[in-house]
């Protein structure tokens, strides 16, 4: 018998001959781990043919790409669920997306938590018949003809799969793929118009998936488009894995900084005003004046200066910045101002049109070209907490970490080409010195680059030459602070490369906090110089930086991270008194004045509540330090202590109490064990 044909191909990095007409499947059939294979880097079926030359990968189930192939089967297969209970629906678009999937249906007035129940139970039954996904290609006419009822899928094909939220058609090397839900008979249960690639079999879903939620969706996400149902599910390797999910997300539901604002009486966001603005109550306002004053301390022992800078300006400033046209979709509509009537109200001279400012560099770019500046004022810092605006859709915006109106601790240095790489290596330090104060320590870096892809490309302003020597200026920094370093393609400002923090809280949630650009695009712009050594004018490096971001933002990512229980020396009240009776005021009055004299922010009880109840108050509210008083105590010149995990100790001294709390809020100590008084 002839030997078969063998091809070469590279099977994770080392050379290998294979029969022609491999699949997947066959390769990989000793691994029941792998679920896809990545051929010359894109994601394929297992049982595929592999091509000749291909460079292999296999994808196991719990890996990312692996999850993001199982989300999208589960969405098929919900899909299946759903057309099963109600034939004439009209099918949409079903990406996988963070954590989990969802699809599209037209034609579905509503969707109740017992319609929810009722598509899970039907999936469940698919899953565990093992359908398999087949794969086959299909011409435009053939798809036209086979997705005759279904107007959604016609307008993809007609579009090429234009769409928006991750369309799922695949166009290109000789027309579209369907994929078959095939039972074990041979019969087709189900088929989709999609790109895939999806698991061999619905069995490998398993019991990790569960639905979650639904909601009202455009149609292309255009809002004069038809209104669609969005039915959301989620999707992991195991059960485990999705339990460990479901209690990640009951934990961050009871850490949701929007509820523990209004809980704690921090902040609220009144309709009145408007969606994405917030009005800051005592308690909060002094939480955020903490913080910024931290913030504004540490800036000035680096050498920054402060300055500040209107909320307001003409127009021509941010053309001359670069701004409109690239950002005018997130700035507020211009309003005209300086317009002069005659008697009669006719307009005579017509008015500027002025913008509520989205950032404050193009002022800051002001001040540094104000007069003359010389070689050995740099690196010159500017810092400022800039009120800045932003029109975010209504939709978009969310409490206090997606805003219309707030406030960015920015701050702009200018330097000399050959000072860039040492002042953003030493900033980068600067950032992560800053979120360790605040008890964040856990962070990698993001480095955002141009996207090279000649299409896009076109929206980054610059040379090659000025985008390469940014982008290795950055990378070097990265690569010496000695943290993790992920790409992120295409991600840049459109006027140069940006390194970012990425900061896990205390439930492992990635939050985006400092960020650092390399501008070589402004300066230019605003015809900014300084006088070298040898007496000529030379052009700035302009680096942008923020530390916490927005401190609206920071302040809703703090109070989810510390679930609202605020480190002692950023508590906006940090002690409460609880006299055991009202015969004890006078006496924890003394002791109030005692701490406040040390700067302590304290609150006394004198409300009509029982003394239970009072205890009860102070552990509800999160307050780091609660002091009680009763006749022991008094008799003693002592206090007795209680700690927010209802540690009680008694007896203190009230010369020990104040030094103790005085030295925690001093030091400002994050872990709350070190809020703990240790007595000998």
């Amino acid at each position: 018998m002839p030997s078969q044909p063998t091809i070469d191909i590279t099977l994770d990095g080392a050379a290998r001959s294979i029969e022609a007409g491999t699949t997947g499947s066959s390769l990989f059939s000793q691994d029941r781990d792998v679920v896809a294979m990545k051929v010359d880097g894109a994601p394929w079926d297992l049982d595929r043919v592999i091509p000749a030359g291909a460079s292999i990968e296999p994808i196991t189930l719990a890996s990312e790409d692996g999850l993001n192939i199982l989300r999208h089967s589960a969405t098929h297969v919900m899909a299946q669920a759903v057309q099963d209970l109600f034939p004439d629906v009209n099918l949409g678009i079903g990406p996988f997306i963070s954590d989990g999937f969802y699809y599209d249906f037209g034609g579905i007035d509503a969707v109740t938590p017992e319609l929810l129940r009722d598509i899970e139970k039907r999936m469940k039954r698919i899953v565990k018949e093992g359908q398999r996904f087949v794969r086959r290609d299909i011409t435009e006419d053939e798809g036209r003809v086979e997705l005759a009822d279904q107007p959604y899928k016609l307008e993809l094909i007609t579009t090429k799969g234009a769409g928006a939220e991750g369309a799922s058609v695949e166009v290109g090397q000789g027309g579209l793929t369907m994929y078959d839900n095939v039972r074990r008979d041979g019969t087709v249960a189900w088929s989709d118009l999609c790109r895939g690639p999806h698991l061999p079999s619905t069995r490998l879903i398993g019991q990790g998936f569960a639905l979650t939620k639904s909601s009202s969706a455009y149609w292309k996400g255009d809002q004069s488009g038809d209104s669609l149902q969005r039915i959301y599910g989620t999707a992991w390797a195991s059960k485990e894995d999705l339990k460990a999910y479901q209690t990640r997300l009951a934990e961050a539901a009871k850490r949701d900084h929007r509820k523990l604002g209004a809980d704690l009486d921090l902040y609220s966001f009144p309709e009145e005003i408007g969606p994405g603005l917030v009005v800051f109550h005592p308690k909060g306002a002094m939480l955020r004046h903490e913080i910024e004053s931290h913030v504004t301390k540490r800036h000035m022992e680096y050498g920054f200066d402060f300055v500040h800078t209107p909320e307001i300006s003409k127009g021509g400033l941010f053309h001359t910045s670069g701004h409109l046209p690239y950002y005018a979709d997130t700035m507020f509509p211009p309003m005209l101002a300086d317009e002069e009537r005659d008697a009669e109200g006719n307009i005579t001279r017509a008015g500027q049109e002025y913008y509520l400012k989205a950032m404050n560099c193009p002022m800051h770019n002001l001040i540094f070209r104000s007069r003359g500046r010389s070689y050995r004022e740099l690196p010159l810092r500017f810092f400022e907490m800039g009120h800045d605006y932003r029109y975010e859709k209504s939709g978009v915006v969310h409490g206090l970490t997606r805003m219309r109106g707030f406030t960015q601790d920015d701050s702009h240095t200018y330097c000399t080409p050959e000072q860039a790489g040492q002042e953003i290596r030493a900033q980068i330090d600067f950032f992560l010195s800053i979120l360790s104060d605040f008890g964040l320590d856990d962070f990698y870096l993001e480095l955002s680059t141009r996207d090279e892809d000649g299409a896009k490309k076109d929206k980054f302003i610059g040379s090659d030459a000025d985008w390469a020597a940014a982008t290795k200026a950055l990378q070097d920094a990265c690569d010496a602070s000695g943290l993790e370093v992920v790409p992120d393609p295409g991600g840049a400002a459109f006027y140069g490369p940006k390194v970012s923090v990425q900061v896990k809280d205390a439930i492992g949630r990635t939050w985006q906090m400092s960020t650092i650009q390399y501008d070589f695009n402004q300066p230019e712009r605003f015809d900014l110089e300084y006088t070298a050594p040898d007496g000529t004018h030379q052009r700035p490096i302009m680096i942008h930086s923020a530390k916490l971001g927005s401190v609206e933002r920071f302040i809703g990512v703090l109070t989810e991270h510390y679930a609202g229980a605020f480190p002692a020396w950023l508590a906006p009240v940090q002690v409460r008194l609880v006299p055991v009776a009202e015969a004890f005021d006078d006496y924890v009055d003394g002791v109030a004045s005692r701490l406040r004299a040390e700067g302590v922010r304290v609150e006394v009880d004198h409300s009509d509540d029982r003394f239970g109840k009072k205890i009860r108050n102070a552990s509800k509210d999160k307050v780091p330090f609660t002091l009680i008083a009763g006749g022991e105590d008094v008799e003693a010149g002592a206090v007795s202590f209680r700690f927010r995990d209802g540690e009680q100790t008694n007896g203190v001294p009230v010369e020990e109490a104040v030094a103790h709390i005085a030295a925690v809020i001093a030091d400002r100590v994050n872990d709350p064990a070190g809020e703990r008084l240790h007595r000998d």
